[in-house]
Protein backbone atom coordinates (compact mmCIF):
# COMPACT_ATOMS: atom_id res chain seq x y z
CA UNK A 1 0.00 0.00 0.00
CA UNK A 2 1.79 3.06 -0.91
CA UNK A 3 2.20 5.93 1.79
CA UNK A 4 4.41 7.88 -0.02
CA UNK A 5 4.16 11.35 -1.77
CA UNK A 6 3.18 12.05 -5.00
CA UNK A 7 6.27 14.55 -6.35
CA UNK A 8 5.30 18.08 -7.55
CA UNK A 9 2.30 20.00 -7.38
CA UNK A 10 -0.62 18.76 -8.10
CA UNK A 11 -2.20 19.14 -11.83
CA UNK A 12 -5.23 21.47 -12.43
CA UNK A 13 -8.67 19.93 -12.37
CA UNK A 14 -11.65 21.36 -13.87
CA UNK A 15 -14.28 22.97 -11.56
CA UNK A 16 -17.64 22.24 -13.91
CA UNK A 17 -18.48 18.95 -15.07
CA UNK A 18 -17.02 16.64 -15.57
CA UNK A 19 -14.65 16.58 -13.70
CA UNK A 20 -11.45 15.67 -15.35
CA UNK A 21 -7.48 16.24 -15.26
CA UNK A 22 -6.27 19.26 -17.32
CA UNK A 23 -3.09 19.02 -17.24
CA UNK A 24 0.16 16.58 -16.08
CA UNK A 25 -1.41 14.04 -18.09
CA UNK A 26 0.39 10.84 -18.77
CA UNK A 27 1.55 10.40 -22.58
CA UNK A 28 -0.52 8.50 -24.87
CA UNK A 29 1.78 5.12 -24.11
CA UNK A 30 1.90 5.48 -20.47
CA UNK A 31 -1.91 5.64 -20.66
CA UNK A 32 -2.00 2.66 -22.61
CA UNK A 33 0.15 0.89 -20.45
CA UNK A 34 -1.99 2.05 -17.97
CA UNK A 35 -5.36 0.57 -19.70
CA UNK A 36 -3.54 -2.49 -20.20
CA UNK A 37 -2.37 -3.10 -16.81
CA UNK A 38 -6.02 -2.82 -15.33
CA UNK A 39 -7.76 -4.65 -17.81
CA UNK A 40 -4.71 -7.74 -16.81
CA UNK A 41 -5.65 -7.90 -13.60
CA UNK A 42 -7.63 -10.68 -12.37
CA UNK A 43 -11.55 -10.73 -12.35
CA UNK A 44 -11.62 -7.67 -14.53
CA UNK A 45 -13.91 -6.92 -17.17
CA UNK A 46 -13.99 -3.68 -19.65
CA UNK A 47 -17.47 -1.75 -20.85
CA UNK A 48 -18.64 1.45 -20.79
CA UNK A 49 -18.89 3.92 -18.35
CA UNK A 50 -22.75 4.45 -16.90
CA UNK A 51 -21.59 7.73 -15.48
CA UNK A 52 -18.90 8.73 -17.26
CA UNK A 53 -17.87 10.42 -20.81
CA UNK A 54 -18.11 8.17 -23.85
CA UNK A 55 -13.86 8.18 -23.99
CA UNK A 56 -13.72 6.76 -20.35
CA UNK A 57 -13.48 2.72 -19.76
CA UNK A 58 -15.48 0.87 -17.09
CA UNK A 59 -13.70 -1.40 -14.95
CA UNK A 60 -16.50 -4.21 -14.01
CA UNK A 61 -15.94 -7.08 -11.86
CA UNK A 62 -16.62 -10.50 -13.61
CA UNK A 63 -17.97 -11.80 -10.03
CA UNK A 64 -20.19 -9.20 -9.16
CA UNK A 65 -22.74 -7.11 -10.64
CA UNK A 66 -24.19 -5.45 -7.82
CA UNK A 67 -22.22 -3.32 -5.47
CA UNK A 68 -22.43 -4.64 -1.57
CA UNK A 69 -23.13 -1.10 -0.74
CA UNK A 70 -23.78 1.60 -2.87
CA UNK A 71 -20.76 3.45 -1.49
CA UNK A 72 -18.37 0.93 -2.87
CA UNK A 73 -19.63 2.15 -6.71
CA UNK A 74 -19.27 5.31 -8.90
CA UNK A 75 -22.92 4.33 -10.05
CA UNK A 76 -25.13 2.50 -6.67
CA UNK A 77 -28.20 2.23 -9.44
CA UNK A 78 -26.76 0.15 -11.99
CA UNK A 79 -24.31 -2.25 -12.06
CA UNK A 80 -20.92 -2.08 -10.21
CA UNK A 81 -18.82 0.56 -11.29
CA UNK A 82 -15.74 0.86 -8.65
CA UNK A 83 -13.59 2.24 -10.94
CA UNK A 84 -13.48 4.40 -14.61
CA UNK A 85 -10.52 5.08 -16.13
CA UNK A 86 -10.64 8.40 -18.49
CA UNK A 87 -9.31 8.71 -22.08
CA UNK A 88 -6.21 9.71 -23.23
CA UNK A 89 -6.41 13.44 -23.23
CA UNK A 90 -7.38 13.46 -19.28
CA UNK A 91 -5.46 10.22 -18.68
CA UNK A 92 -7.43 10.80 -14.71
CA UNK A 93 -8.76 7.84 -12.89
CA UNK A 94 -11.84 8.10 -10.86
CA UNK A 95 -12.68 5.15 -8.03
CA UNK A 96 -14.03 4.52 -4.31
CA UNK A 97 -11.88 3.45 -1.64
CA UNK A 98 -12.69 3.79 1.93
CA UNK A 99 -12.99 7.40 3.23
CA UNK A 100 -9.97 7.00 5.46
CA UNK A 101 -7.98 5.76 2.60
CA UNK A 102 -9.07 8.20 0.32
CA UNK A 103 -8.41 11.29 2.13
CA UNK A 104 -4.20 9.77 3.05
CA UNK A 105 -3.99 9.71 -0.88
CA UNK A 106 -4.84 13.08 -0.72
CA UNK A 107 -2.50 14.64 1.71
CA UNK A 108 0.14 12.51 -0.28
CA UNK A 109 -0.61 14.68 -3.45
CA UNK A 110 -2.21 11.35 -5.52
CA UNK A 111 -5.70 12.50 -4.86
CA UNK A 112 -8.65 14.59 -4.35
CA UNK A 113 -12.30 14.21 -3.56
CA UNK A 114 -15.01 13.51 -6.74
CA UNK A 115 -16.28 16.65 -7.54
CA UNK A 116 -19.88 14.88 -7.35
CA UNK A 117 -19.35 12.59 -4.29
CA UNK A 118 -21.85 11.04 -2.56
CA UNK A 119 -20.55 9.33 0.01
CA UNK A 120 -17.68 10.29 0.44
CA UNK A 121 -15.63 6.93 -1.32
CA UNK A 122 -15.27 8.40 -4.29
CA UNK A 123 -11.85 10.03 -5.64
CA UNK A 124 -10.00 11.41 -8.60
CA UNK A 125 -6.60 9.63 -8.89
CA UNK A 126 -4.31 11.87 -11.17
CA UNK A 127 -2.67 10.15 -14.30
CA UNK A 128 0.69 8.28 -14.04
CA UNK A 129 3.37 11.06 -15.42
CA UNK A 130 6.10 8.19 -15.64
CA UNK A 131 6.51 3.99 -14.90
CA UNK A 132 7.26 4.71 -11.34
CA UNK A 133 3.22 6.46 -10.76
CA UNK A 134 2.00 3.83 -13.58
CA UNK A 135 3.13 1.40 -10.51
CA UNK A 136 1.42 3.36 -7.77
CA UNK A 137 -1.64 4.17 -9.58
CA UNK A 138 -2.18 0.52 -10.28
CA UNK A 139 -2.16 -0.24 -7.15
CA UNK A 140 -4.41 2.33 -5.92
CA UNK A 141 -6.94 0.93 -8.16
CA UNK A 142 -6.03 -3.06 -6.77
CA UNK A 143 -6.84 -0.86 -3.61
CA UNK A 144 -10.64 0.17 -5.04
CA UNK A 145 -11.22 -3.38 -6.57
CA UNK A 146 -10.59 -4.68 -3.28
CA UNK A 147 -12.91 -2.45 -1.68
CA UNK A 148 -15.46 -2.90 -3.65
CA UNK A 149 -15.66 -6.74 -3.41
CA UNK A 150 -15.34 -6.23 0.60
CA UNK A 151 -11.92 -7.58 0.95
Amino acid sequence: MIDTPRPGPRPTVSTEGPQHQLDQQATPELWGRLVASVFALPGVIEGHSQVSPKSSRAVFLAEMKAARTPETSLFPDGRLEPVHLHGVDDTSVHLVLPVERGARLTELGWAEPHQYEDFGTEFMVYGPRDPAELAVVVSIVEESLAYARGD
